[in-house]
């Protein structure tokens, strides 16, 4: 399996995940509701996403830079693997594949809504011809 190649791809992929989930009338509430601000930091390629649940705004680059509630730090390739339901979260914090900082109640709030985009992201990859980085 390929992994991302470049920031670009992270942001289309991961940073697409929040675009379509913000836009969605069933998950789109769910997650503002949280009222939080989730950045997550990747490693192989270096990059960050920021998404700010309660403007319904997702934010990549110099712009992803910003203070948010919590964040989520791992390789892109464990981002990847995530948003298929492949990577297990107590098993990668304890192997220390994914870091946690700021408020894990926050996180905990967001846990059982990220599970409605699994197939989103899945979809995403087919529809754009990216099996490659399906994880099976």
């Amino acid at each position: 399996m390929a992994g991302f190649a470049t920031v670009d791809e992270v942001n289309t992929y991961i940073g697409g995940i929040f675009e379509r989930a913000l836009q969605d009338e069933n998950i789109g509430p769910k997650l503002a509701a949280t009222g939080m601000v989730l950045r997550m930091n990747f490693t192989d390629p270096d990059s960050a996403v920021t998404v700010d649940l309660v403007a319904k705004k997702v934010l990549t680059g110099a712009e992803a830079l910003v203070d948010a509630d919590a964040e989520l730090s791992m390789s892109s390739d464990t981002a990847n693997r995530y948003w298929q339901g492949k990577v297990s979260l107590p098993l990668a914090l304890a192997k220390g594949k994914l870091k946690i900082g700021g408020s894990a109640a926050q996180l905990l709030k967001l846990a059982p809504i990220t599970k409605d985009l699994y197939p989103v992201y899945v979809d995403m990859l087919t529809a754009d011809n990216r099996t490659d980085l399906i994880v099976s």
